[in-house]
């Protein structure tokens, strides 16, 4: 790609922002939607309409569904050619010009089992050295990631590293928000600690790129360690149904979506978004509106991709998914005027609320569903759409492990399986979730997911 053909990094609409909506209320919003929620399911079970209100609602819903598992995915385009492969000029000559400038960077906080690996691999990418540049935060680190940085510094010319004090804020939002503005690259991506990225990465995701109207670039997550037991073999069915319908949603239009590590987006529209927000404990997915609401499309890139280490107690998973879960729904609290105004494309609008219905609504009205059905000696009115949403979750999941593991059909159904019956943690976290921001004031304490260091058991091909 040389410097002619590059694209021209600015807004894809002419959308006009003055500044995004405040972040305040959000207990006040959350009580009103649940209730709305709650209220509502019991007046479907009280009047005779609500049966035509589920209908209706199923027939759009089944519709949208049809539409998601017929849609084809895009090919990705033909990588860049191989750096050693072709021989190119080295440091400081014009061939390496050619060759778009990246940043990539790294919040670390006492991350001394696995950063030394991330950075050796970052730093070794089949990329032309003079053309990335790699950050590392650490953000007060109390263990000995400081001085394995300091010595990788040594190694590595490419290797900028920033030391936060104890009185930083915001989190890893602060620490990349401080960072980004230094760094050079028309090209942004983040990692986190544990990532285990392979070498043809950068030149595989720069070419999305191309298309001026891709605002970032998500990779294809895969757990590491998923061999370790059932709760990471879950971890990976999940991350194979989100690698599924990641791809389907965004060759229909909707939404794609950041998912934090393996992400990279385009310093422009990084720029008219404002940098990380600094308010959500979920980074990722509020950048991922941001750029929605600017006009910008989020690309998925299928291979290679990202290892990271997936949790391996209940404990763990259960501090993780609540952040996840907390987060996800914050931005509907936090951006729904926008939503209402039409800010986004009506595909993008239809597809968001579809999946907002079956991924919070459902686990939220699941409570007083059942209780009114118990009462009334029926039915739960919303069981049609809980099984249109485990059927697309089978399917979604069995796909997803079709495109992403190399495994038979026996084995990826089995896995299929026990991944749907894994997801079923979900409801609780969502239920639960939904109550506690509509009654406590105080957001989800942030718990830091611990870093092992585990290797790739299964020998999971990232290329």
């Amino acid at each position: 790609m040389t410097d002619s053909a590059r694209p021209v990094f600015e807004s894809p609409s002419d959308l006009e922002i003055d500044e995004f909506p405040g972040y305040g209320g959000r207990r006040r919003k959350a009580a009103f939607t649940l209730a709305m929620l709650w209220s509502s399911t019991v007046a479907l079970h009280l009047f005779s309409w609500g049966s035509w209100i589920i209908m209706a609602l199923m027939v759009a819903l089944t519709t949208h569904a049809l539409r998601v598992l017929l849609a084809r995915p895009a090919i990705s385009p033909p990588p860049l050619p191989s750096f050693q492969a072709e021989h190119l000029p080295g440091e400081g000559t014009a061939g390496a010009t050619h060759w778009p400038l990246v940043s990539l960077l790294v919040a670390a906080k006492n991350e001394e089992a696995v950063i030394h690996r991330l950075v050796t691999a970052l730093c070794n990418l089949d990329y032309p050295k003079t053309r990335y540049e790699v950050w590392v935060i650490d953000d007060n680190s109390t263990d000995g990631t400081g001085q394995c940085l300091q010595d990788l510094r040594r190694l590595y010319p490419q290797l900028r590293v920033l030391r936060r004090g104890a009185g930083a804020t915001g989190g890893k939002s602060g620490a990349l928000n401080q960072v980004w503005l230094d760094a050079q690259g028309e090209i942004i991506g983040v990692f986190d600690a544990d990532a285990q990225v392979p070498p043809d990465l950068l030149r595989r995701v720069v070419p999305l790129f191309e298309d001026g109207t891709v605002g970032a670039v998500q990779v294809q997550k895969a757990i590491m360690n998923r061999a370790k037991n059932l709760l990471t073999r879950g971890q990976q069915a999940e991350m194979a149904l989100d690698t599924y319908f990641q791809q389907q949603r965004i060759s229909l239009g909707g939404i794609g979506e950041l998912r934090g590590n393996g992400q990279f987006v385009r310093r422009a529209a990084l720029a008219q978004c404002g940098g990380w927000n600094e308010e959500t404990i979920t980074d990722d997915l509020d950048l991922t509106l941001r750029l929605h609401f600017m006009g910008w499309s989020i690309q998925f890139l299928l291979q290679p991709a990202v290892g990271e280490e997936g949790v391996e107690g209940a404990l763990a998973l259960w501090h993780q998914r609540n952040r996840w879960a907390e987060g996800g729904y914050q931005r509907y609290l936090d951006y729904w005027r926008w939503i209402a105004q039409g800010r986004l494309s009506p595909g993008k609008t239809l597809d968001m609320a579809a999946f907002w219905l079956i991924q919070y609504g459902l686990p939220t009205v699941a409570l007083p569903d059942f209780l009114m059905a118990v009462a009334r000696h029926r039915l739960p009115m919303f069981l049609p759409v809980s099984g249109l949403a485990l059927t697309l979750s089978m399917i979604g999941m069995f796909q997803g492990l079709r495109r992403t593991q190399r495994r038979s059909v026996a084995v990826n159904g089995l896995e299929t399986l026990w991944g749907n019956l894994y997801m079923l943690h979900w409801l609780l976290v969502i239920a639960t979730m939904t109550l506690r921001l509509s009654v406590f004031p105080k957001r989800l304490r942030w718990v830091k997911t611990t870093h092992l260091g585990a290797e790739d058991e299964l020998r999971v091909d990232l290329s």
